[in-house]
């Protein structure tokens, strides 16, 4: 018997080609079948477009959900959601939204409530993590709201229909208006400092198998979706070390062309942050532990003088040293030996004072 999920159609935003189609081919195990793909931002947008205005191009009539990473080039994700929610061009502003991301840091995650997205996915995922998110979307859907600052679901997770808890009352003196139309979203409020959209829940109604019908996948299926992932996994030190080789170039350009750092940090950057959220995913954690100590010592405002460019080496190095030999989990004595030697590093070239505050560089494992 099918789940319904076959009824749903999905948005999949990714801009690494591999994440994207992995992301395609776990979703589709779990059971969808209409998956639509953009490579970023910039593209979902021009899909979604068409879809309001002229969907037989585009071969659907609408979206019911949205799965995107947040950072992506040249449109991120909180872009994107900020479009879907605030755009009347966005063929539904209460479009359920899940925002997926390695860098799944306080300040992202705030950004992304603020804007209002439903379900936050942290990389490295599992495909629990997944499945209890899609769950929380279809079976406990809050209510929407609208204020002169903020559009989007209830950020205090109350579920439709649940009695407040004490305390969570909201200030008698803000006048409330409970609305029961999508339409009305296009009224600023007015009457009403806060409007509370009580809407049906289409996604369960979607999946056709009626409202008292609490939705759950089969073990059987949970389990095809991991052994999927688990397959891909196996295709991950290639994808790695192709990264490694784009890595390796910029650092070398790095060493000859000091004029050119400052751009190709930002670029490091960014691939550190793919490779910290993949890395725990296929089995790999030290590459996500190296692959985030790489992000902060590139993050934006970083030296680019001769020592920094040799702690970004020394990253890259440890990283390509897990891959090569397959380092997976903890990497054992061989793990410790890597990471020492990369903290070395760093403290040699006074790494600890030049990352961003706040960062911790790797450290000596007792």
């Amino acid at each position: 018997m099918k789940s319904g999920l076959e009824n749903l159609t999905l948005l999949l935003v990714e801009d690494n080609a591999f994440m994207l189609n992995l992301l395609a081919r776990v979703l589709h195990h779990l059971g969808f079948e209409r998956i639509h793909k953009a490579q970023n931002g910039e593209e979902a947008i021009r899909f979604l477009r068409q879809v309001k205005r002229r969907p037989e191009t585009v071969g659907t009539t609408g979206v019911d959900l949205i799965i995107s990473d947040l950072l992506m080039s040249p449109i991120n994700g909180l872009l994107l959601l900020q479009w879907v929610r605030t755009n009347k061009d966005s063929p539904n502003r209460f479009m359920p939204f899940v925002m997926l991301s390695g860098a799944a840091d306080e300040e992202y995650v705030e950004a992304s409530r603020q804007l209002g997205v439903n379900e936050f996915l942290a990389k490295p995922f599992s495909i629990t993590s997944v499945y209890e998110h899609l769950r929380e979307l279809i079976e406990h859907p809050r209510p929407y709201i609208l204020t002169r600052d903020y559009f989007g679901p209830d950020r205090r997770r109350q579920v439709l229909g649940a009695p407040r808890k004490p305390g969570e009352r909201r200030d008698p003196k803000r006048p409330v208006k409970s609305v029961y139309s999508a339409e009305r979203i296009d009224d600023h409020p007015g009457e009403a400092d806060v409007w509370i959209f009580y809407l049906p829940n289409t996604l369960k109604e979607k999946l056709g198998r009626g409202s008292q019908v609490v939705f759950e996948l089969p073990v059987a299926v949970l389990e095809k979706a991991e052994k999927e992932l688990d397959r891909v996994a196996l295709d991950f030190h290639v994808w790695a070390r192709d990264y490694l080789v784009r890595l390796g170039r910029m650092i070398e350009t790095a060493e000859a062309k000091p004029e050119a750092r400052r751009r190709l940090f930002r670029e490091i950057n960014g691939l550190a942050h793919e490779l910290r959220g993949q890395g725990g995913l296929f089995g790999y954690p030290l590459v996500t532990t190296l692959a985030l100590s790489l992000f902060e010592a590139t993050a934006p405002g970083c030296s680019d003088d001769d020592a920094t460019v040799a702690i970004v080496r020394a990253h890259i190095d440890t990283i390509r040293a897990v891959v090569r030999d397959q380092v997976k989990g903890d990497g054992g004595a061989v793990g410790r030996a890597l990471m020492d030697t990369l903290r070395d590093a760093i403290t040699r070239h006074g790494g600890d004072h030049r990352l961003r505050p706040g960062h911790k560089p790797p450290q000596r494992r007792r």
